[in-house]
């Protein structure tokens, strides 16, 4: 995860269900562009390597446009060169959440983020070229990382209020922006399925160990995996 993300471990904590432990090593990120979210890449091996002594099950790369701001096939490129550097199997933020919105069932979705004009851009590209309609994307305009994880709720629930018509789903993107609260009652007003970064990324670490059932954040993680 990103050196300066203070939102993802907490938010993991709380998700995680008795007997599931989670643990993570950090690569340096200040600022939220194109150019350092790609040189944070290059320390991917690095932090996988130091995760994988501890002999962990899975591997998250937990940084949404960190890990889509190539394109598919750097986000796939990136994925398997920390599987073959820790022969750990490993999973990106970004492709977690196209699996997760395909498992709501969301062909048309409205997104919510933290970042600048070109990451949302590139985030757009990114959906859509795994067949995900965006409705509509808006960003609040942060640069630095830790003011990301600063956001206040009624910034958050404003901004989704600004793009959630006319969508099957909300997507609010960013490991480090706080939604944990905000995931039900959003869903709740809104009437449709709500899905964050950390969630998805959750949710897609523990597919396939029948750990499915897990309340209080969402119709994703109450969904039986």
């Amino acid at each position: 995860m990103p050196s300066s993300n203070t939102t993802m471990e907490p938010e993991f904590y709380r998700m995680a269900p008795e007997g599931v432990s989670v643990h993570t090593a950090r690569m340096r990120l200040e600022e939220v562009t194109p150019e350092k979210l790609v040189e944070m890449a290059e320390e991917a091996e690095r932090a996988a390597a130091l995760l994988a002594t501890a002999e962990v099950d899975v591997i998250v790369y937990g940084c949404t446009t960190g890990s889509l701001v190539g394109g598919v096939e750097w986000e796939e490129a990136l994925v398997r060169r920390i599987e073959c550097e820790t022969g750990v199997p490993t999973l990106s933020t970004s492709r977690a959440v196209v699996e997760a919105l395909k498992a709501v069932g969301a062909g048309r979705v409205a997104v919510a983020t933290p970042y600048t004009d070109d990451l949302n851009r590139l985030e757009r590209a990114f959906l859509e070229s795994h067949g995900i309609e965006v409705t509509a994307i808006k960003g609040l305009g942060l640069v630095r990382n830790v003011d990301i994880g600063r956001t206040g709720r009624p910034a958050v629930e404003e901004l989704v209020r600004s793009v959630a018509g006319g969508a099957d789903a909300v997507f609010i993107s960013c490991t480090n922006l706080p939604t944990l609260p905000l995931i039900e009652p959003l869903e709740e007003r809104l009437r449709r399925p709500v899905v964050t970064s950390n969630q998805a990324s959750l949710w897609a670490a523990l597919r396939g160990c029948g750990l499915g059932g897990i309340k209080g954040y969402g119709v994703l993680l109450r969904s039986r995996l």
